[in-house]
């Protein structure tokens, strides 16, 4: 490990035990590629809804999902998230014996008459983001003292979803529990988000007992840790509650990229964070079944033990 990593796992280490987001600047991933799948997926929104609907969220969730499909919130909400959104994964070929699992299989993509160049862009910037999962990892491994390729075997064949959101220009009213997204935790490991520049996204610190905003930050990702990662780290490592409130002015658009091990990997308390006055405080269990459980709460009429889920309702993660 060298100096530089050094400081590094020891900073991402303390943001982890905080509050489980942060800021990362300098991640390689360029910033024109970043614009272009804002100005693409600016595009796909701005369609009639006909042409959106072409490819609704289907069985193996890739595609469409409607405006207010999702309640991240049930208990607060009176209706669903003011916004819409698309899910993009690994390809897996729908012939492959690895699309038998849920979340996996061939994308849908737009009509490349309508927009000829949203399929090039979105896969060179799922690529590139990747890219930047993997070497968190590396981080994330040095920051809980674990060997850095600790976790790369647990990403051979890693679930990854894309997923542009489109806040409609509809003002958050919490006392009347309408939310541009709903207060939630993510549900896996690891969310790298990119934002425009409009405000939303605020998290929960216990210590102020209320939200804050986290405003977005030119040439930033937001990362924060899922639900996942504090059950590994047997509650170490925080996965927050967050929601986006809006303020009805304008178009809000949202990139987040959910980045997860292995379907099968099995998901039990690392030995570094737990012990005799210290106990593993969650069952063990798999990555894949974890985010079905963690669906399964969140989607009306999501079927855990089923590839073919209602589509509508078969949408996958929490989002910001």
């Amino acid at each position: 490990m060298s100096l530089q990593e050094d400081v590094l796992a020891a900073q991402l280490r303390k943001a982890c035990i905080d509050t489980g987001f942060f800021y990362v600047f300098n991640h390689g991933v360029a910033q024109d590629l970043i614009e272009q799948i804002f100005e693409e997926n600016r595009k796909f929104f701005a369609l009639p809804e006909a042409a959106r609907r072409e490819i609704l969220v289907d069985k193996n969730n890739r595609g469409w999902t409607p405006l207010s499909e999702e309640t991240l919130d049930r208990a607060n909400q009176t209706e669903g998230d003011t916004k819409e959104g698309l899910y993009f994964g690994r390809e897996v070929p729908a012939d492959s014996t690895e699309a038998a699992q849920p979340f996996t299989g061939p994308n849908q993509w737009p009509s490349p008459e309508l927009l000829p160049e949203y399929r090039r862009v979105t896969n060179t910037y799922f690529s590139a983001v990747t890219d930047l999962g993997m070497r968190m990892l590396r981080l994330l491994a040095l920051a809980l003292g674990l060997a850095p390729d600790y976790f790369l075997p647990m990403f051979g064949r890693p679930m990854l979803f894309l997923r542009p959101l489109h806040y409609i220009p509809r003002r958050s009213q919490p006392d009347q529990g309408i939310f541009a997204a709903g207060a939630h935790s993510d549900y896996g490991m690891l969310t790298l988000l990119a934002t425009d520049d409009a405000p939303g996204l605020q998290i929960w610190l216990p210590s102020a007992g209320r939200f804050v905003d986290v405003p977005p930050k030119p040439g930033a990702f937001i990362v924060n840790l899922g639900d996942m990662l504090e059950r590994w780290t047997n509650g170490l490592f925080k996965s927050t509650l967050h929601r986006v409130v809006t303020d009805g002015s304008r178009h809000r658009y949202s990139i987040p990229f959910f980045f997860e091990p292995n379907f099968d990997t099995r998901v039990e308390c690392l030995p570094c964070c737990c012990g005799p006055d210290n106990p593993p405080r969650y069952p063990p269990t798999t990555s894949g079944q974890h985010l079905l459980d963690k669906y399964a709460q969140t989607h009306a009429g999501f079927d855990a033990t089923s590839k073919t889920s209602s589509a509508v309702t078969a949408g996958a993660h929490a989002d910001v």
